[in-house]
């Protein structure tokens, strides 16, 4: 019962994340779109409204590549499926892991359905020095620093079968 009520409420932590990260867009479209940067912490944090058409930190920004768009659209379905196909692969680990895993379909979710809806993702937050990013990128960031966390935690694997590790007899 404890796994099912775990299970329920990772599902409903990445839909709320989904939609704050959605909301956060909206408002940031909405309040920052026609205007430069807002100071929130000067020469360190803004708030500054972009629309990011390219992959993370605009790697294919240099490639002419005949519709990159969908191209891009598609790489982002497909690692958001084997994200979903490792978080069921690894359905049983750690509340540590499976949060790593919620955080990240949250925010494959979050910028995929961006790239779709509108063709481009929403970035609005801006760390001088930095990438702007969006709470969907926050989410990702938060969820391969949690699944680190969790491999460094987990024990290390015990050999399996009579021949021992990497197919050497144990010593007699």
């Amino acid at each position: 019962m404890a796994r099912r009520a775990m299970s329920l409420f990772l599902l409903l932590f990445t839909l709320a994340l989904v939609g704050c990260d959605h909301a956060t867009k909206v408002a940031a479209r909405a309040a920052l779109g026609h205007r430069g940067p807002l100071p929130l912490l000067p020469g360190f944090l803004d708030l500054h409204y972009a629309e990011n058409r390219d992959v993370a930190f605009s790697l294919l920004r240099t490639l002419p590549l005949p519709g990159k768009g969908a191209l891009v659209i598609a790489g982002s379905v497909i690692g958001l499926t084997a994200v979903l196909f490792a978080w069921w692969r690894r359905r049983r680990a750690s509340s540590v892991e499976q949060a790593a895993y919620a955080l990240l379909v949250a925010g494959a979710v979050g910028n995929a359905l961006d790239r779709i809806i509108r063709g481009y993702v929403v970035d609005f937050i801006e760390i001088h020095h930095w990438p702007i990013f969006n709470v969907a990128d926050a989410a990702i960031v938060a969820g391969v620093a949690l699944l680190a966390i969790a491999a460094l935690r987990r024990p290390p694997a015990a050999p399996t079968g009579p021949e021992g590790v990497g197919g050497v007899p144990p010593p007699s």
